[in-house]
């Protein structure tokens, strides 16, 4: 029988513990964007929700920040408010930059790295104005918020992304129409995935030419498109289109520089070749996909498998089901490239915290699985530290490790957030933190 030294699940030296936020969903108050005009409209949030003061990180995010500490975390990825540093075009708000160097410099006094990302979603309204992604002048105006941007903040982060989830932004603002700018227009969408590659490049440059030694890369949601029928050709079709347009096109991009169709004829983008020094994944489930004629569903319908086990429902359904070898395969899939690999986000909305501990110990035993084949992964970002405002979704979807309510402002860690900390602690998943917190997959983890 081996022993208790013998059966934990150690993590590499050096390995990144943290979580990860969006600047709206938790800052509060920005209001000059896209998502806060968004937010008026009648019926546009579940249950008519605005973010409002959200987790109130603008005023006080520190308060946060010691909890993280307290709960043994050594990382956490932020987001910038393009609209806060940038509010009109071309004037850059020495005062919005100096806070984030505050919030920075905190999570560094409280030995935590900071990750930054650089477009998550939201854009200033007058970019907006300007056309926003579907004009091709925006690689340009993406490009020189970046190269003020890391000016003015670079000297306390090495850690940089680029850009968010593309084609979830692509997807749920052109082609399902349910985001801003709630358009269903393929062409212009595929102009924004085209612009918004080619503004991760120029926005890799940029960066380079500040911090020479920096880590860029970006975070893409990567899923598992499986066919609905294995036997379909069309199914299988469907599936492929997913993967290509959602894995395929960037990350190939990103090693040989060449745009792929449908956003370019195979031509060669010299800033776009070798522009990732690290691969970000975002992985919440697996779908499987049936075929559909429609191009704005990417020629698939998604849906989940008739049996398993579900996460908390948001507006339009269930959100997730429970699949963790999905991010076994993604992770040896990637892994092709040759780069690091961080786990940029991976969570599920649970209310009363009942399935968070147990599915996240599965995930992460799934990180583990994968690091002892050979796969370089450095870090894994739980989504996300506090229950935060999530998009159409509202208050609707909790994910945090802390509970927040956002009328108080209270918080209340959940049992989860004691766990992993005590994960985080001993960098490893050990028979006692299982046996606290789910010991009904005990099994699972320490199969053999």
């Amino acid at each position: 029988m081996k022993s208790l030294e013998q059966q934990e699940l150690q993590f590499p030296a050096g390995f990144l513990w943290g979580t990860a936020s969006s600047a709206h969903q938790v800052e509060g108050f920005n209001d000059n964007n896209q998502w806060w005009a968004f937010e008026q409209q009648p019926g546009a949030i579940w249950r008519g929700e605005k973010s409002g003061a959200a987790c109130d990180w603008w005023r006080n995010a520190e308060r946060d920040f010691d909890l993280m500490q307290q709960f043994n975390l050594r990382a956490h990825r932020l987001s910038i408010e393009w609209s806060r540093v940038e509010p009109e075009p071309g004037r850059f708000d020495r005062r919005a930059l100096d806070r984030y160097r505050e919030l920075l410099g905190g999570l560094l006094q409280r030995g935590m790295r900071p990750m930054v990302t650089l477009h998550h979603f939201t854009n200033p309204l007058w970019l907006e104005a300007a056309g926003g992604w579907e004009r091709p002048e925006v690689v340009a105006r993406f490009q020189h918020y970046v190269r003020q941007t890391v000016a003015a903040l670079g000297d306390l982060c090495d850690l940089w992304m680029t850009i968010n989830e593309p084609l979830v932004y692509l997807a749920q603002g052109w082609f399902r129409g349910i985001w801003p700018p709630q358009k269903r227009d393929l062409l212009a969408g595929l102009r924004v995935y085209r612009h918004m590659l080619l503004a991760h490049a120029a926005g890799y440059q940029a960066i380079h030419a500040v911090l020479p030694n920096a880590q860029v890369g970006v975070a893409s949601a990567v899923r598992l498109f499986l066919p609905s029928n294995p036997d379909s050709a069309l199914d299988r079709f469907a599936g492929w289109v997913k993967r290509y347009l959602g894995e395929d096109i960037w990350f190939d991009g990103m090693q040989d520089g060449i745009v792929r169709p449908p956003l370019g004829l195979n031509e060669y983008q010299r800033a776009l070749a070798q522009s990732a020094d690290y691969i970000g994944i975002n992985y919440y489930t697996r779908d499987f996909v049936r075929f559909t004629p429609d191009p704005r569903r990417l020629f698939g319908e998604e849906h989940y498998a008739a049996e398993g086990e579900f996460s908390d429902s948001g507006r339009r359904g269930v959100y997730s089901q429970l699949a963790p070898d999905g991010l076994y395969q993604i992770i040896r899939r990637v892994a092709r490239y040759g780069k690091p690999i961080y786990i940029t986000e991976n969570g599920l909305p649970d209310h009363d915290d009942d399935q968070r501990p147990r599915w996240l110990l599965l995930f992460l035993h799934q990180v583990h699985r994968a690091i002892q084949t050979g796969c370089d992964v450095r870090g894994y970002y739980h989504w996300t530290f506090t229950d935060n405002f999530e998009w159409s979704e509202g208050w609707g979807l909790r994910f945090g490790l802390v509970e927040v309510d956002p009328v108080t402002q209270e918080r209340r860690p959940r049992p989860s957030a004691a766990m992993l900390g005590a994960i985080a602690r001993a960098n490893a998943i050990r028979p006692e933190t299982v046996a606290a917190y789910a010991p009904e997959v005990a099994g699972e983890i320490f199969e053999g």
